[in-house]
């Protein structure tokens, strides 16, 4: 061993990087848009809500993939795996969650979300795309505790009538782990706007179908101009940005990693329904938010 070697730190912190700034910018924008979309939901119902998101999403995701880069034809085996991610990711994860923060309270959505870093750094792991080191499983267990604080300090309830919107939360929890981990086996050969220009392009047609009845229905006159804006915004920011910058932040640190930095979106929502529906964080949320910033900072450590 090199007199460098033995004399170098046990574990020295990871340089903040334009990545994890991105990954930073896709937590506040995730966070705050639980605010947006409940303020629109107030009078545009859930699934109808969904598939005017996902349209306007789907032709402005395919308008910026051909001005970017061009429809350029990918291989057969390759877009089927593309496909199949976009199915798993967007159309299933997508209608499991709105359906199942329908069925159950928003405290019970919350607490099993919390699961998502740990499926995804599992699945991660057994799949051979993430390794698990000892200061990003520290990061994580602190990170997934301050998480369960914030959601408990709501009050959640376990009742059998929530029963069938927990189950649909945990399998959306499973879903966004397997999108999460699969955009990671992707080479850098194929960019990341394309890879979230064709899973969600592939992914949108079952939304937007799901909700083609109630939109088919749905009277416009009591729908104000902030629930309409609100549709527009939650389909541009979070779902076509948000979802490309996820992807690329993947494809560069890793699954285990960027979704670590997800278990934030709990406190900017706390902070954004303070801020504007006056929602005041308790301390055990307080306490919760300080664990998981503590987490993502040692898991930066190598």
């Amino acid at each position: 061993m090199s007199s460098s070697t033995a004399t170098a730190p046990a574990a020295a912190s990871r340089p903040f990087s334009a990545s994890d700034l991105a990954i930073l910018g896709v937590v506040v924008v995730w966070g705050s848009n639980y605010t947006v979309v409940k303020e629109a939901l107030d009078t545009i119902p859930p699934l109808a809500f969904m598939s005017l998101r996902f349209t306007v999403a789907s032709v402005a995701m395919a308008a910026l993939l051909w001005k970017v880069e061009g429809w350029k034809p990918l291989p057969w085996r390759l877009f089927l795996k593309l496909a199949g991610l976009g199915l798993v990711g967007n159309t299933v994860y997508q209608l499991c969650f709105i359906l199942g923060v329908a069925n159950t309270t928003a405290a019970n959505s919350g607490l099993l979300t919390a699961t998502t870093p740990v499926l995804v750094a599992g699945l991660g792991t057994v799949l051979g795309v993430d390794r698990l080191t000892r200061p990003l499983m520290t990061g994580l267990s602190l990170a997934v505790v301050g998480m369960l604080m914030i959601v408990l300090a709501r009050g959640p309830s376990m009742g059998a009538g929530s029963r069938l919107g927990d189950g649909l939360i945990l399998v959306g929890c499973v879903c966004w782990a397997v999108y999460t981990v699969g955009i990671r086996t992707i080479g850098p050969e194929v960019s990341a706007l394309r890879v979230t220009a064709v899973t969600m392009l592939t992914g949108a047609p079952g939304v937007i179908l799901a909700g083609v009845p109630s939109v088919l229905v749905l009277d416009p006159r009591p729908i104000g101009m902030g629930a309409w804006l609100g549709v527009v915004y939650s389909a541009l920011i979070p779902l076509v940005l948000s979802y490309y910058i996820w992807g690329r932040t993947v494809q560069q640190v890793g699954s285990a990693r960027a979704s670590l930095y997800n278990t934030g979106v709990p406190v900017v929502a706390a902070l954004t329904a303070w801020a504007v529906r006056g929602e005041r964080p308790t301390g055990l949320q307080i306490l919760g938010a300080a664990l998981i910033i503590t987490g993502v900072v040692l898991s930066r450590r190598k």
